[in-house]
């Protein structure tokens, strides 16, 4: 980036105008027909101008950077496999293409992908987040086809994508790891590795090119460790296309918590603050917030800094979040860090940073990649990362989770979908009555974020309690009422959440919270117990509640009064819990199978469920 140069947008997107340089000698025109050297030309100069974008992605997040490309005056173009048209996503671009296959598959086929925008006339791609956002060789395809990728450069996505490989990068810069093997690891260098730790000791299994909770176990037993290893190659192959894990120990009472890193062309790298993620459900995160409530402000100081150092090293460009567990155990007093992993893409919770600072994330994303400087953004200003308030998120999923912690993907028809509103409330979803869901996609549906301006956190954890309660959805069950438990619990609004915390505390979050009104409920029958008439309570200020009983009592009657099909004498058979597909059978013809016991493995929500009988 040249010294002195500025940005300036247009209603047709990106442009700059860069200081004089030394002239250079004209290059030819392209030819009409060369679609490729004429994106190519309009990159030349550290600067670019952008006019329209493919988003490869679907749900809300294709929609959140729809909107974003909107505001910019950028054409969108939405895509979506086979079996996915009727998604949301695809009515709010301003053009969708079709992909051939279904599920994941479809788009995770880069070419197909990459000839979509080609052939599409667009000069960009972006990735959203999951699928290809953290795939190095579609950011090439990309670069090589002359589009513009809204996203880091390949090398940063190929060294943070492999965890082992960011392991050491955080070394060299002077960054605290936890203790692990830098590698992919075979099974045998697991179970050393746990030998190692000496007795009480924990470790993770993590997948070495993905995260999002997927391809992720903590082993506390030596004899765990064959079953989760594989579970962990499994999930990883099938999430990302690699099936390489590693591991790193386990710290069993630890707060997760992420800063928010942008960078520029220049090597400029500063930081939007940092988000609590210690509320998850296996490896996965539910609730988020901005920033970390009771945190210790040196331990706040150092992190940013760390996070700040370890991108700057390597020159990173555009937004990453770089992840960090605290030691929350009473020896350490909360003030010991080390960093795990960095996701170098867009995150699903980057709607809090949004909500304290104000600086739209996506638009930034766009801007940052077409040449921007973070000065000229205004975004090296120390000011713009202090935030305003408090904000949440709460991941509203198709799923139920159960007193023991095990969590129950849900699919079906969405018979009636209305977000919440009011001040300080943003809903990022793809919802929508008369919308079938599938269990072959992520199960996330919608996004509550919600701000307050107040300097006390619980402020902003009783907003977002008051939306979840507004929500209404019905024909799939949700995990509302347990989000509402958990934004009601006297450790969340005092920041004495960890990572185990549902895990230790599911029994109690599974309980449906009092004050959540039937009609908000996705099955009112259900909710009521017995044959959804005998003391079911009907909001009587609703004309249409009564309707709406008798619809949803009528639709789990059929499902209770279907028959069971006979079992053969001396079988018994297993349900699965779920719907999905079955991935792996664990037992044979004539085995001996007892209470409890795996028998099989089924996918759902791209997560791998075992089936006990």
């Amino acid at each position: 980036m040249a010294a002195g140069s500025t940005a300036r947008w247009t209603r047709r997107g990106i442009s700059g105008i860069s200081a004089p340089t030394i002239p250079t000698p004209p290059r030819p025109e392209p030819l009409p027909d060369d679609p490729v050297r004429a994106r190519r030309r309009k990159r030349e100069g550290g600067r670019m101008t952008l006019s329209a974008v493919l988003i490869a992605n679907r749900g809300e997040i294709a929609i959140r950077i729809a909107r974003a490309a909107a505001d910019l005056g950028l054409r969108s173009g939405a895509v979506y496999s086979e079996d996915d048209a009727a998604s949301l996503h695809t009515r709010m671009a301003d053009e969708a293409h079709p992909l051939s296959g279904s599920g994941p598959a479809a788009y995770l086929d880069i070419g197909q992908i990459v000839k979509t925008a080609s052939d599409g006339g667009y000069d960009a791609v972006h990735p959203g987040y999951g699928f290809l956002s953290e795939r190095a060789e579609f950011a090439e395809a990309c670069a090589e086809t002359g589009l513009c990728f809204i996203g880091p450069e390949a090398r940063h996505l190929r060294l943070f994508g492999d965890k082992a490989e960011a392991r050491k990068a955080a070394r060299a810069a002077g960054v605290p790891v936890l203790g692990g093997i830098d590698r992919a690891v075979t099974l045998e260098e697991a179970q050393a590795f746990f030998a190692s730790l000496g007795p009480g000791g924990a470790m993770m299994i993590k997948a070495l090119a993905g995260g999002g909770g997927r391809g992720a176990r903590a082993v506390f037993e030596a004899g765990e460790i064959g079953a989760a290893f594989a579970r962990c190659r499994s999930e990883a192959e099938a999430a990302f296309g690699c099936g390489d894990v590693y591991v790193e120990a386990f710290i069993p009472r630890a707060r997760h918590i992420e800063v928010q890193v942008l960078g520029d062309r220049t090597g400029h790298a500063v930081h939007l603050g940092e988000r609590e993620c210690s509320v998850q459900r296996r490896y996965q995160k539910i609730v988020e917030a901005a920033p970390a409530p009771g945190l210790n402000p040196e331990l706040r100081r150092d992190m940013a800094e760390a996070a700040v150092r370890l991108a700057r090293s390597v020159g990173y460009l555009s937004l990453g979040t770089f992840e960090f567990l605290v030691d929350a155990s009473e020896r350490t007093e909360g003030t010991a860090f080390a960093f795990i992993e960095a996701n170098a893409r867009l995150q699903v919770e980057h709607t809090v940073t949004e909500a304290v600072t104000g600086v739209d994330l996506v638009e930034t994303q766009f801007r940052l990649v077409g040449g921007a400087t973070l000065a000229e953004l205004g975004l090296d200003d120390p000011a713009a990362a202090r935030p305003r308030g408090h904000a949440v998120q709460a991941r509203i999923n198709m799923e139920t989770v159960a007193e023991d912690g095990s969590v129950r993907p849900e699919a079906g028809l969405i018979e009636a979908y209305e977000a919440p509103s009011g001040p300080g409330v943003r809903v990022d979803g793809f919802g929508y009555a008369g919308y079938r869901t599938s269990t072959a996609f992520d199960s996330l549906l919608a996004k509550a974020v919600c701000h307050a301006p107040s300097p006390a956190f619980a402020d902003a954890a009783a907003r977002t309690r008051r939306a979840l309660a507004e929500f209404r959805i019905e024909g799939v069950r949700t995990n509302i009422p347990f989000l509402m438990n958990v934004l009601a619990h006297e450790d969340f609004a005092a920041g004495r959440t960890h990572t185990r915390w549902v895990e230790e505390n599911a029994a109690a979050l599974a309980v449906p919270p009092e004050g959540l009104r039937p009609r908000f409920a996705a099955g009112a029958a259900e909710a009521n117990g017995g044959d959804g008439f005998a003391g079911a309570r009907v909001d009587t200020t609703d004309p249409l509640a009564l309707f709406d009983h008798d619809r949803a009592v009528k639709a789990a009657q059929a499902g209770r009064d279907r028959p069971e099909p006979p079992e053969p004498d001396g079988l018994a058979g297993v349900a699965s819990p779920i719907q999905g597909t079955i991935v792996a059978l664990l037992v044979a013809e004539g085995d001996t199978v007892l209470s409890g016991q795996p028998v099989a493995v089924v996918e759902a929500m791209k997560m791998e469920h075992e089936v006990r009988p």
